[in-house]
């Protein structure tokens, strides 16, 4: 019986400031290693664009903001209605989302025969051993298109990597008395994160994902994604750390 894991690949360990060359390495091996014990293993991975993203959308705002400034200023006439569009900023991520894709695709070539994912609903077939998948289009973010992918081919698990080990009941950078999470609801979630999706936003599972996983009743994970030994114990279904994030 095939076996399907969905991971959500966070950019922020993709590509954190720039590409994160030791971090893919190890991650290779490890995938590499976990699909080599059973040919039943299936994996889909849907990455985030990290760095570029955020570089090129606060490179979009600042110069639309002095376009802005230079309009308002202009005596013949200008009304400085110059903005920052929030879908242009989005399409930005997108296209950082579908580099740091096609980077992890070719790294696992010899296990992928399908090109980059980035339509969540027009695949149908699951071809060869991995998906790699990327950034839809503007209001959704890839960890809604992981939480479709993970519907649509029935997989037992989601698994959501990011830069944090947990989920806490608070802001950790705001709040230093927040605590670390094992289990929590997606009621509990969403209290946490609000309801709408924001272009570069920072949470650990976004919102619109959020309200269809819940909606589905799907089991996430949230764990730190550098720590491949953690996630390796994740697949093999052992012993981790992380946060389990399902029905009530």
């Amino acid at each position: 019986m095939l076996n399907t894991k969905v991971i959500s690949l966070g950019g922020s360990i993709i590509a954190p400031a720039a590409v994160d060359v030791a971090f893919l390495r190890k991650l290779r091996r490890t995938l590499v290693e976990y699909l080599e014990a059973d040919a039943e293993r299936r994996l889909i991975l849907v990455c985030g664009g990290g760095a570029p993203a955020r570089d090129y959308q606060r490179a979009y705002r600042d110069i639309v903001a002095a376009e802005a400034t230079a309009e308002a200023g202009d005596t013949a006439g200008g009304d400085g209605s110059v903005t920052a569009d929030p879908e242009a900023q989005d399409w930005i991520g997108i296209a950082a989302t579908r580099l740091n894709a096609e980077l992890i695709r070719q790294l696992l070539h010899r296990y992928c025969v399908e090109r980059v994912i980035v339509d969540p609903l027009e695949v149908s077939v699951f071809p060869g051993r991995v998906l790699v998948a990327a950034g839809w289009k503007p209001g959704f973010s890839t960890d809604y298109d992981a939480v479709l992918l993970a519907e649509k081919f029935q997989a037992d698990s989601l698994l959501n990597l990011s830069n944090i080990a947990r989920v806490y009941d608070a802001d950790p950078n705001t709040h230093p008395e927040a605590r670390a999470l094992e289990q929590m609801s997606w009621a509990e979630l969403r209290a946490l994160v609000g309801d709408t999706w924001t272009p570069g936003q920072n949470v650990p599972f976004d919102p619109v994902a959020t309200a269809y996983a819940a909606r589905i009743g799907l089991t996430v994970v949230v764990a730190a994604g550098r720590d491949t030994a953690n996630l390796l114990s994740i697949l093999n279904g052992e012993v981790f750390v992380g946060t389990v994030i399902g029905p009530a």
